[in-house]
């Protein structure tokens, strides 16, 4: 939400140029959806080393399956899809004489 408030002047000039809504939401979401893919990588990992390390001092094990944090991962690309899709597309169906107007 807050880069689409600092990026109301930038929405509203690619509107007037003719960008689509669909694009406009592309362009704010590509941002978000690289730190969220970063940050899978960095932590999927982390978190398998660290729960093997939990699970080891249990007398049954269970084992972790690549599926797991794939899927743990999915998810969390999905909501912050939902997230940033929401924001994006209410600030590209605004007015952009509005955002434009203000200096």
């Amino acid at each position: 939400m807050l880069s689409a408030e600092k990026r109301t002047k930038e929405i509203g000039i690619r509107k007037v140029l003719g960008a689509s809504a669909g694009r406009i939401v592309a362009i704010l979401s590509s941002d978000f959806l690289k730190l969220v893919v970063v940050s899978l990588v960095i932590s999927i990992p982390v978190a398998w080393i660290a729960a093997n390390k939990w699970l080891e001092n249990f007398p049954y094990r269970v084992e972790l399956g690549w599926w797991l944090f794939t899927s743990a991962g999915l998810l969390v690309i999905l909501v912050a899809l939902i997230t940033i899709s929401f924001q994006s597309i209410k600030a590209a169906l605004a007015n952009p004489v509005k955002s434009l107007r203000t200096e």
